[in-house]
């Protein structure tokens, strides 16, 4: 069977592919396996959760399902309400809580949703955690009774602890600056324009009246089209937008042009390194950041390490080899000083930071970097397990000879479907569309099934 944890939780329709009654066996499972694992505390209380979740409809049912299932094992909850992502991880360290427990889909549409544990400190659990969650599911437990269950309380108020929280993480007042931010109907309607407007700047809110069901609908860091128009139409400095959970950040400058995440770390590292603070001169991103992303920080001075895609495995490689800064094209920036995940609030407050301190428009700070045309084949209907074929192999080396250091070429096999990943960058769109389609073409003759 396909594992039930992705790489960011459990997602699915809600409804049918999440119900009610697996929200609450993978509450209970959790609770037992974290309490197992001595992962709560051994102070003689009962453990701690808290639980937030996104504006969708589904969260109310499955908010319910997942604080029953917690209380009845023992766990005390503490109800945050709707918030952002990285502020439920924020306020799980900050509060002490034994676990964090986040209801959304991220960028998904409204009848999707997914649930993600946290573990003590804010920090997403492990593999191996989430696989002995999933193999427990079902089990016969033993449930407490009498003064021994989880009590509930709403706690709505601790919103204004993780806007204080990012506030202080700024140092440049946004004083002057005049910004459109894009709330995507989602978690940060309420946190990201107050937050702006504490730190000093003008704002003016977009897709901040969610009803839950327009989510994502037509506004967010995945439908850019209505920022770009108001940004323009209004002759703002620049906008900023996020997904429905808030986790990630793009922006746009005053002309309309989008500003992605590989801008948005070039820019941030930039003025990381410039005053000392990035850890060891060093950026970690993904494979798929584009080639020009890495010139660029070359030229400044500054390493790119690279990981597999996902913010997931960003985040391992800068916990391990102890760097500061990281993300993905997508806008999942993790600033690890600050934060334990992405959090796209406290991006956009960092990156408004370094556009009010330098006096110079995000149009300017972001063509630090120029990105290199990027040419992506999916190749389906072939193995995905021969995308490492001797004949395959020799065709990318010879691209790679050819494109030299100005092109790039990267193989991925589909994690779920039989296709394979064509990506080339290079000088030229013509260029990196050629080589592309040779190579597309090798893989269909080679890695047919």
């Amino acid at each position: 069977m396909a594992r039930l944890f992705g790489t960011d939780g459990v997602r699915g329709v809600a409804g049918r592919d999440l119900t009610a009654e697996l929200a609450m066996d993978l509450a209970v499972a959790a609770a037992h396996v974290l309490g197992d694992a001595g992962a709560f505390t051994a102070t003689g209380r009962r453990p701690v959760a808290v639980v937030g979740r996104d504006p969708r409809a589904s969260g109310e049912f499955l908010e319910a399902a997942v604080v029953a299932g917690l209380a009845a094992s023992g766990v005390d909850v503490l109800r945050l309400g709707v918030l952002p992502t990285p502020a439920v991880a924020h306020l799980t360290a900050a509060l002490g809580a034994d676990l964090g427990v986040m209801l959304s889909a991220s960028h998904n549409p409204a009848p999707d949703n997914g649930i993600k544990f946290l573990a003590r400190g804010g920090f997403k659990l492990s593999d191996a955690v989430e696989d002995e969650i999933e193999r427990r599911l079902g089990e016969q437990w033993s449930f407490p009774v009498g003064s021994a269950v989880g009590r509930v309380r709403d706690a709505y108020g601790e919103a204004d602890r993780y806007i204080s929280h990012v506030l202080t993480t700024v140092s440049a007042p946004l004083d002057g600056l005049s910004i459109v931010v894009d709330c995507a109907h989602g978690a940060a309607h309420m946190v990201a324009p107050e937050a702006l407007v504490r730190a000093g700047a003008r704002v003016e809110a977009i897709g901040a009246r969610p009803d839950g069901l327009n989510i994502n609908s037509g506004h967010g860091s995945t439908h850019l089209d209505k920022l770009q128009q108001v940004v323009v139409s209004r002759g703002a400095d620049l906008g900023v937008a996020y997904d429905g959970d808030a986790d990630r950040c793009l922006a746009i400058d005053h002309t309309g042009a989008i500003v992605d995440g590989d801008h948005i770390m070039a820019v941030l590292a930039g003025a990381m390194h410039g005053e000392g603070s990035l850890a060891k001169d060093t950026v970690v991103a993904t494979v798929m950041s584009n080639l020009g992303f890495k010139l660029a920080m070359r030229d400044a001075g500054i390493t790119v390490v690279e990981t597999a895609v996902g913010d997931r495995y960003v985040l391992e490689r800068m916990k391990s080899d102890g760097y500061n800064l990281g993300g993905e094209q997508s806008g999942h920036v993790i600033m690890l000083d600050h934060a334990t995940t992405g959090d796209g609030l406290l991006t956009s407050l960092h990156l408004l930071g370094v556009v009010a301190k330098s006096g110079v428009s995000l149009r300017e700070l972001a063509s630090v970097m120029t990105p290199l045309p990027q040419i992506l084949i999916n190749v389906k209907g072939v193995d995905r397990a021969k995308a490492a074929i001797p004949e395959l192999v020799a065709a990318v080396v010879e691209a790679e000879a050819e494109l030299g250091e100005t092109g790039r070429v990267l193989i991925r096999p589909s994690g779920t479907e039989p296709m394979i990943r064509v990506m080339v960058e290079a000088a030229s769109e013509e260029h990196a569309t050629q080589v592309a389609g040779r190579l597309a073409d090798v893989v269909r003759t080679a890695c047919a099934s």
